[in-house]
């Protein structure tokens, strides 16, 4: 079973779902419906008992449509895709590239599951699942969306390097308030599957993903700054706040800019350009005045992944 791949050629930490564990979550969705619907109809029933029967008909089709189609629209809206039933089979429904759903794809899902599920008795689900691909029945089709396996192995997460040292505190007064949870989830990929990459897609995508970055942030990325080792500093000072906000309670949360820290001492002599991260598959070349060890490289770099400035 393949991971989900984007257009940008960027593997993401998500497995499409088949259709035997798709038929289980819906099975368990659907008991869980028809219990609900039959207590409710039961009690209506009794409550509109003095009605004529055009009343009672028009009260059945609206307890029909509310509990077995509204239902699950609003469950899979507020639980941002995860049914009870894809709770206990471990699954969720994302957008095609791998974001949360909202109201209106749980709508179209829910209305084009009253014909494949519930008209059909899930024969038209089964068959679109079974054709597509990537398991997608043409409710998701159409909304533009997957369900993907949420319990992975562990192992199969790539790790995410942490920025060089001479990135670090350098970016404590970025408003990161307007950033989306979308664009996190994007850096934190690209970031842990860079070194799978093309070396030429995966700097046009560096480069793509800085670009958004700080149009939200509204500070430009400093001149001379890699796209990469600028996207992991970013990254980090995100995570430092929110860990400060959770364990220290810090006023504002991770969204609030803390106060910028002076950062070292910068020659005065025109920064060199960057090469390529040495993550990008080159390795970094030493200045021809200066003689570079063996073993001085992997110094220098600390381990980040990225190179260090010449």
């Amino acid at each position: 079973m393949s991971e989900l791949v984007t257009g940008e050629a960027v593997a993401l930490e998500l497995r499409p779902a088949r259709l035997p564990s798709r038929g289980m979550a819906t099975l368990l969705d659907l008991a869980v419906a028809l219990v609900a619907y039959m207590v409710v109809s039961l009690a209506l029933l009794a409550a509109t008992a003095s009605l004529d029967e055009a009343a009672q008909m028009a009260v059945s089709i609206a307890t029909f449509l509310l509990v077995l189609v509204g239902g699950p629209i609003a469950v899979e809206t507020l639980s941002h895709g995860r049914s009870l039933g894809k709770m206990a089979c471990g699954l969720r429904v994302v957008r095609d590239d791998g974001g949360p759903i909202r109201f209106r794809h749980a709508l179209v899902r829910g209305a084009l599951g009253v014909v494949e599920i519930l008209l059909t008795l899930g024969v038209v689900a089964c068959i679109a699942s079974l054709v597509s691909a990537r398991g997608r029945r043409l409710g998701d089709v159409f909304a533009g969306t997957l369900v993907v396996r949420e319990r992975v192995p562990g192992g199969r997460s790539g790790f995410v390097p942490p920025p060089p040292p001479w990135l670090a505190g350098r970016f404590q007064g970025l408003d990161l308030s307007a950033v989306p949870d979308g664009l996190w989830l994007a850096i934190r990929q690209y970031l842990g599957r860079m070194n799978q990459l093309d070396p030429q897609i995966g700097r046009a995508m560096a480069e793509r993903l800085a670009g958004d970055l700080a149009e939200r942030t509204g500070t430009p990325v400093p001149p001379g700054v890699p796209a990469a080792p600028y996207l992991a500093a970013v990254l980090q000072e995100r995570q430092v706040r929110e860990a400060r906000r959770v364990f220290a309670g810090t006023p504002g949360g991770m969204s609030a800019p803390q106060p910028p820290v002076p950062a070292a001492p910068m020659p005065s002599a025109p920064m060199p350009a960057y090469g390529p991260p040495a993550s990008y598959g080159s390795a970094p070349v030493a200045p021809a005045a200066q003689e570079v060890r063996p073993d001085e490289g992997e110094e220098r770099a600390g381990g980040t992944g990225f190179a260090p400035p010449a």
